[in-house]
């Protein structure tokens, strides 16, 4: 049978591909960036090389696809090896394109300049001295990077000073999780620039969106739109809720920005996702970033409420195949969301489950997704530094409507010992209030009974 290497499959990504393995057979490689001894790799990982071994193991393995929803390796490394073995992957300078945020703020100021944002390059080295001249507030981010790390908007000089201080062992992270995609971005697509480098933007405050889909022969299916929900005055995630609120005059905005951007990249093959807000008052789309893979988290809300699985399409599109053909699963519910668990005060520690709050929750919530993050006092410190709050924790749940499913949020919330992260905008759909919007008598009597 056809074999697929999968790159980089942790968190989301290696239940959702085990799950799959039955009738697309595949093997891993790549390392965990947030775990040790696994991330000891970083200090010699070169991808060129890696792509080198890889292509090596396939031809032992009789490996015929690759896939990976990785971000800060597997897009780029799959890509490449797609390219050396002759398989169907996303063409290498499409994603160069894409994860160079600077560079594709370029091409979209060429090509759709109404849905850009006001950049720049921050002229400034790692831990050196920050320009005076610069009109505040701004948002500063890395010209290359992941997970929204160093993202931040700074309202003066001294906050932009302090937040591009870096202790030593900060700058050796940073380096080693860029100098890879530097050394390929150099030799394929110099007119870019340096990716060792923070950029500017005008903030924006606007509700945010996610629109998911993929591109074969050069034509762009849009999948839908996942609405973003942050904690106020932050813009640290709190939850993604699909379907969006999003009306569709405005989601065939964001589809037609994706088209001209991805074709003047020449992304002509595999999964996408971007990221974008609305302004209120003129109802026009202005995109945050593409990222050149699927939404790996997004997988589970597909799966839910559409019957769609973005990772069998992800596989379906490494071997070539449409995946329109792909049979679709019976829904679950009406809405799904992915919410985040976060702390804001770095003197406090997240509470961990103990083993009997995490059997109550499985057994009231036996399809839900769980996802606890446990770290050592030093990343904790590290996370607050670079993104501004610590993220301890993901459920995942469906509903038959917005009361439903909040209920359910607060309810398996207080089975683990967590604050329920439901403050804040929601944003699914106006409509869908409507559809059964409370929980059956029989479930809430459960629950409160497992409680």
């Amino acid at each position: 049978m056809n074999r697929t290497l999968i790159l980089f499959s942790y968190d989301w990504d290696r239940p959702a591909f085990d799950a799959l393995a039955g009738d697309w057979p595949q093997v891993s490689a790549g390392f965990d960036l947030f775990s040790f001894p696994s991330n000891v790799r970083l200090v010699w990982f070169d991808i060129e090389r890696f792509v080198t071994l890889l292509a090596w193991r396939a031809k032992w393995q009789k490996l015929t696809a690759v896939a990976s929803n990785h971000e800060q390796f597997g897009a780029l490394t799959a890509a490449m090896l797609a390219e050396r073995m002759g398989w169907p992957g996303t063409p290498v300078n499409a994603v160069l394109a894409c994860q160079h945020k600077l560079y594709a703020r370029e091409v979209l100021d060429r090509v759709c300049p109404e849905a850009n944002i006001p950049f720049a390059r921050l002229d400034a080295a790692y831990g050196g001295p920050v320009p005076q001249d610069l009109q505040y507030p701004l948002f500063v981010k890395p010209v290359k990077a992941a997970f929204s790390v160093l993202a931040k908007t700074v309202n003066n000089t001294q906050e932009l000073h302090e937040h591009t201080r870096f202790r030593r062992r900060e700058l050796w992270v940073i380096r080693h999780l860029v100098e890879p995609f530097e050394r390929v971005i150099r030799d394929r697509l110099p007119e870019a620039g340096t990716a060792h480098s923070l950029m500017l933007e005008a903030p924006v405050d606007a509700p945010q969106y996610c629109l998911d889909g993929y591109v074969r022969l050069g034509q762009t299916v849009v999948l839908g739109t996942v609405g973003v929900r942050t904690y106020p005055g932050t813009q640290a995630f709190m939850g993604f809720d699909y379907p969006s609120n999003l009306d569709e005059g405005v989601q065939a905005q964001a589809a037609e920005v994706a088209r001209k951007f991805l074709a003047a990249i020449g992304f002509t093959h595999g999964g996408f996702n971007m990221e974008f807000f609305v302004e209120p008052r003129t109802r026009q789309v202005k995109v945050i970033e593409f990222n050149p893979r699927m939404a790996s988290q997004f997988s589970d809300l597909y799966r839910r409420v559409d019957g769609v699985d973005l990772h069998a399409i992800a596989l379906a599109l490494s071997h070539g195949q449409d995946p329109k053909t792909l049979p679709r699963l019976a829904p679950t519910a009406a809405l799904a969301s992915s919410f985040v668990y976060r702390l804001f005060d770095a003197t406090k520690r997240p509470h961990h489950p103990t083993v009997e709050q995490k059997a109550s929750f499985r057994q009231a919530y036996p399809d839900a997704v769980f996802l606890e993050f446990s770290m050592s006092a030093r990343e904790i410190a590290r996370d607050f530094k670079w993104l501004g709050s610590h993220r301890y924790g993901i459920v995942h749940l469906g509903g038959q409507g917005p009361t439903d499913l909040r209920r359910r949020c607060e309810l398996a919330s207080a089975l683990l010992g967590w604050a329920a992260p439901l403050t804040g905008t929601c944003l699914f759909p106006p409509d869908q209030a409507k559809v059964a919007a409370s929980v059956a008598a029989n479930d809430f009597f459960e629950m409160e009974e497992a409680l």
